[in-house]
């Protein structure tokens, strides 16, 4: 049964945590887990560029010259795909659609991989409670210097805590995220994953 280290804000640690093997136990598979974070990450994705066709664009609405006599090549419209300022032919539109669908039990048995593999390496912690009564950026800073965590880290609480949002929200190594919204391709950007301790209780309820 894997263990963490339960530490407080002052960077003590003050007790060790006995965690699942059905959660924080999972011998990960690669594989798995990288079709797992492509297809987040194209579910995500937004069709930004969009060309215009000729029906588009403006202008063109009068024929350039007459169709005989003129000794050039004929022409209806100045909007056409060879002239300058014309439609784009078959270029991006906005209405393309990225998604993958993912197996729900496959996204959930991947969330399990990867918070394991941060057990295994060291790179998940428990901390017995952020206190929230001096609600500033400062003293959010301030823990983050005292705990062993790396260069950016993830805190993950059990449900929604706008206070405690308001003192990360401007720190830019710190993403704070709740149980269940847990996102794998975002954990795998995080070195090191930062519950409090009964997030860990509210995490294996959900997923039990």
């Amino acid at each position: 049964m894997p263990s963490v280290k339960i530490y407080n804000v002052n960077g003590d640690v003050v007790g060790q945590a006995e965690l699942s093997d059905n959660h924080f136990g999972v011998k990960p598979k690669n594989a798995l887990v990288h079709e797992v974070v492509v297809a987040q990450e194209a579910n995500s994705r937004n069709a930004v560029a969009n060309t215009k066709t000729r029906g588009e664009v403006s202008g063109g609405g009068k024929k350039p010259w007459k169709q005989k006599g003129t000794g050039r090549a004929r022409h209806g419209s100045t909007r056409s795909p060879i002239w300058k300022g014309g439609g784009v032919t078959f270029g991006p539109r906005g209405n393309r659609n990225f998604s993958v669908k993912i197996n729900r039990k496959t996204k959930q048995k991947v969330l399990f991989m990867v918070l394991s593999d941060k057990v295994n390496h060291e790179q998940l912690l428990l901390i017995d409670v952020l206190p929230i009564e001096t609600p500033k950026t400062a003293v959010a800073a301030k823990w983050f210097k005292q705990l062993p965590v790396g260069r950016r880290t993830m805190v993950v609480t059990a449900k929604s805590n706008p206070t405690l949002l308001r003192m990360v929200k401007n720190l830019p190594n710190v993403q704070l995220t709740t149980v269940n919204a847990l996102h794998v391709a975002d954990m795998i950007k995080f070195p090191t994953i930062l519950f409090e301790k009964d997030a860990v209780e509210a995490f294996e309820s959900l997923y039990k």
